[in-house]
């Protein structure tokens, strides 16, 4: 099962609005999307939904975590330390995709953005 996901104002509405979308672009996100996920404002899940798990307490298999749930998420990963063991890790996502991780979730706490989970 695939998963991708989409920073949304509320759970039936991914669309964006140009200032959101402009956050996403200037935080120079970079990471790995989908068929339909990878634009500003998405990514595809499924590669990272176990060690956002394992970080954060939360499950991106959500079909929407609201926004005072993502904010938790951001200061969760934001304060996280990535033992040696896991930059050695090679399924493990690298230091670089977890300052991306990191860098989506604080677009998303500062404009008070939920996160859609599409599967």
């Amino acid at each position: 099962m695939g998963l991708d996901n989409y920073a949304a104002r509320s759970p039936g509405d991914v669309e964006l609005t140009e200032e959101d979308r402009k956050a996403f672009q200037d935080a120079d996100i970079e990471l790995c999307g989908g068929l339909f996920s990878g634009n500003d404002g998405s990514f595809r899940g499924k590669v990272y939904a176990n060690y956002v798990l394992e970080v954060t307490g939360e499950s991106l298999y959500e079909l929407w975590l609201p926004p005072e749930t993502v904010h938790k998420m951001y200061h969760a990963m934001s304060a996280y330390e990535r033992s040696p063991e896991q930059e050695a890790d090679v399924m493990c996502p690298t230091s670089f995709e977890h300052i991306g991780l990191c860098k989506f979730f604080k677009v998303c706490s500062e404009r008070g953005l939920g996160i859609v989970g599409w599967y």
